[in-house]
Order: C-alpha cells, then structure tokens, then sequence
C-alpha cells in the first residue's frame, strides 16, 4: 500500500549519491581546516625567531566558515541514515506500527527545522550581496539591497561565500528530510 515504491527506491539511489557527495566535501573541507590550523599553530611558534615563520593569516575566519559549511554537508548524510538521536530503551518496547509512526513524525518536524535553516540561511544570503535590483531581489526572497558587501576583517573575505555554501548544503538537508518523510511513510503504510 506504499506510495510509489519504485520510484522511491530510483530517487533513494541519487538522494544516496548527493548526501555521500556532500558527506565527503565536507570532509575535505575539515581535513583542509585541521592542517592549516596545524601549521598555524606551528607558525605561531616560530613567530620570536627571525625566520620568517608565522601563523596562517585569518585562521580563525576560514575556521569559522569552513566549520560551518562542514557542519550542514554532514546533515543530510545523518538524516538519511537515520542517524539522529533516538530514545531506543523507550521505542524498543513500543509496536513496529508505532515506531515508523514515531520515524515518520520525526522526519517530519525534522523536514521544517531543516527548511526553516535553508530559508534563514537564504535570507542571509541576501543580505550580504549587493546583486540585483530591488523588484528581482523581492521576487527572490533576497529583501533590501545592503549598502555594502559585509567582509571578515583580516582577509576581507565576503560573508557570502560561507552563506552560499551553507545554504546549499541546507538546502540539500531540506530535499533529504523530505525524501526521508516518503520513505518512513512507505514504511508506516505499508510496502507493496
């Protein structure tokens, strides 16, 4: 009695796909953070010595960025493993029909978290480009037009930069919670 069984199954292969895609950019983008702070950390112990060492300049922004943009890779891969915290003392003596109930109403509320972030995270994104006239920026949700683009304060790396990536990787979190709201649905309903 399931809702379309088949084609969740042809969507569950390139959802699989996009959130391992995901999963593994961000990684990259950690791995590629922990070294540089290695080697800031490095730098700033030479700093006394007149040898040219130093720490990485703006450490801390591209820190701050790239955690971020780490953190919202990793939300769709959780979510599509069912990776988030459950209470399994509780479920476990609770009916199979009761539980996906439970599954499906958490990627529910999990689905508007998940689109309340990527909508956030796209009016921010608005905010700090100064792009398009003001009726386009309506149509796109951007709101006013800034006066100015907001840049970190040692690299003077735009804001926006760490806001587009981060909104795509919520966006993606988005599309999966509601991929994962079909998939516990089928599982609640019934697969045939």
């Amino acid at each position: 009695m399931g809702i379309a069984v088949s084609a969740e199954k042809r969507v569950e292969r390139f959802v699989n796909r996009l959130a391992m895609a995901l999963a593994f950019f961000g990684g990259a983008v950690l791995t590629a953070l922990a070294f540089m702070t290695v080697l800031s950390t490095i730098g700033r112990a030479f700093v006394g010595m007149q040898i040219g060492l130093g720490p990485v300049p703006g450490d801390f922004e591209l820190v701050e960025a790239g955690t971020a943009v780490a953190v919202f890779c990793f939300m769709s891969w959780c979510q599509l493993n069912q990776g988030h915290v459950t209470v399994d003392i509780f479920t476990n003596q609770l009916s199979d029909s009761t539980n996906a109930f439970i599954i499906f109403l958490g990627n529910t509320l999990i689905f508007i978290v998940a689109f309340v972030i990527a909508w956030r995270l796209w009016m921010g994104f608005g905010e700090q480009v100064i792009w398009f006239s003001q009726p386009i920026r309506d149509m796109i949700g951007f709101g006013y037009k800034p006066f100015t683009n907001n840049t970190t304060y040692i690299l003077g790396m735009p804001f926006w930069y760490s806001y587009l990536l981060s909104f795509t990787g919520a966006f993606c979190f988005c599309l999966i919670s509601a991929f994962t709201i079909w998939r516990s649905l089928n599982d609640l309903l019934g697969r045939k």
